[in-house]
């Protein structure tokens, strides 16, 4: 341990033996006592502050001085897990894509009902009424058995679907399952560090929590049983915006390009030598365009997809700025089954702009007219971000395609790159 609690060392010092992956995760972590007045409830409705984690700090309030050893043993394993598996500074990351569309209270959610599933399914007693994985699933019909809930979701994609893909009403009978089991949250972001500090502490934890997840697979007991069944355990995948990142970068980044209006300086020189030693004639090269190639982003906004205000939002954002830092004109075209009219975005009044594009919503969907439309603005790359339920039509000429898609299992199109926003 870090730092050594009080409250929690009798039942720390005791998974030594009831749980070695545990135990080796629990030193790395920095346990605290903390005060009454410090923290709101993390399991029980009342006055008393029970655990909290934030970042690699677990605080014991006063509360957990009160819960049966039992249930002291599987609160501190709840709380470690939180700290090993980077749930706090997950938080804060998710909370930076998504801008002021974040539900931190949701995320907590989806943190405290994929840890408590794996304590439940290796036998560790938690405070009821709990919140598990396969309980909040049940309740918003998606049930799955509890082998195969946390095999498939991790809390990044239990937050992402219970915000967008679950439907409107996900994330509201999210709450209300909490609320029904007079349940609080127990978790808080990490403030984001600098890059190079953040990438060292997590190789660290993923060495940390391998060590672990093998010592305990070796005892056969505690949480190393579940191994690579804990979909949460894994590393995350790299979120869609930094793949946009990377595709919007390499369209944008100007190189020479050539024509053949007028030769290459090399190929007048190779020629002129020709001519006065007599021998073949050089091929012919084009020469280099002059002055600054326009840079163009269009993006088309399919008005009739199921994709709602806050991934547009975070969606528009996310491209405008790289188009701000890439010192490219940006363009939006909000499509159904016509274009509407192409808006050119201001970099201090994109936000308003969107707002006042007024998207129908509803009606059917086709992708030509938007495709040609947005070809005429002769961009440098066109992204559209839809659900692909239509027909792509005909390639533009010389353009890369972007298709920004909900769902990663949409058939793919005939031509373009596909980009999954499921992450």
């Amino acid at each position: 341990m870090t730092r050594h609690s009080v409250r929690a060392g009798a039942v720390l010092r005791g998974l030594v033996e009831t749980d070695p992956a545990m135990a080796a995760l629990s030193l790395w972590c920095d346990h605290r006592d903390g005060h009454r007045d410090e923290h709101r409830d993390g399991h029980r409705d009342g006055d008393s502050a029970v655990v909290r984690t934030t970042g690699s700090t677990i605080t014991y309030g006063p509360g957990f001085d009160g819960l049966p050893r039992h249930e002291q043993t599987g609160v501190a394993a709840h709380h470690i897990l939180h700290v090993a598996l980077r749930h706090s500074r997950r938080m804060d990351a998710m909370a930076a894509r998504w801008g002021d569309g974040f539900d931190a209270e949701l995320y907590a959610i989806a943190a405290d009902a994929v840890v408590n599933e794996a304590l439940v399914q290796v036998g560790y007693a938690i405070p009821r009424p709990a919140l598990t994985l396969t309980g909040l699933l049940a309740d918003l019909n998606a049930a799955a058995p509890a082998v195969e809930a946390l095999a498939k979701w991790d809390v990044d994609r239990l937050y992402i679907w219970s915000m967008q893909g679950g439907g409107r009403q996900a994330a509201k009978g999210t709450r209300a399952h909490v609320k029904a089991l007079v349940f609080a949250p127990d978790l808080d972001a990490d403030v984001q560090k600098a890059a190079p500090a953040e990438a060292a502490a997590e190789a660290l934890w993923r060495q940390h929590l391998a060590r672990a997840m093998e010592a305990g697979r070796l005892a056969g007991r505690g949480i190393g049983v579940l191994g690579h069944r804990l979909a949460d355990l894994a590393a995350p995948e790299t979120p869609w915006e930094v793949v946009l990142r990377g595709l919007v970068t390499r369209a944008l980044t100007e190189g020479a390009r050539g024509t053949y209006r007028r030769p290459a300086r090399r190929w007048l020189a190779m020629e002129a030598d020709a001519w006065t030693s007599g021998g073949p004639a050089p091929d012919f090269q084009p020469g280099q365009l002059r002055g600054r190639v326009v840079l163009r982003v269009v993006v088309a906004l399919d008005a009739s997809s199921s994709i709602d205000e806050a991934r547009l939002a975070m969606f528009v954002g996310e491209v405008a700025g790289i188009v701000r830092r890439m010192a490219a004109e940006f363009w939006v075209i909000a499509f159904d089954e016509a274009p509407r009219v192409p808006v050119r975005l201001d970099a201090a009044r994109w936000r308003g702009q969107l707002a006042a594009l007024g998207l129908p919503r509803g009606g059917g969907t086709s992708f030509a007219g938007v495709i040609a439309a947005a070809a005429r603005l002769q961009p440098s790359v066109i992204v559209v971000l839809t659900d692909l339920e239509g027909e792509v039509g005909a390639a533009p000429r010389g353009v890369p395609v972007i298709w920004a898609v909900p769902d990663a299992t949409v058939p793919q199109p005939a031509y373009g790159r596909v980009l999954s926003l499921a992450r």
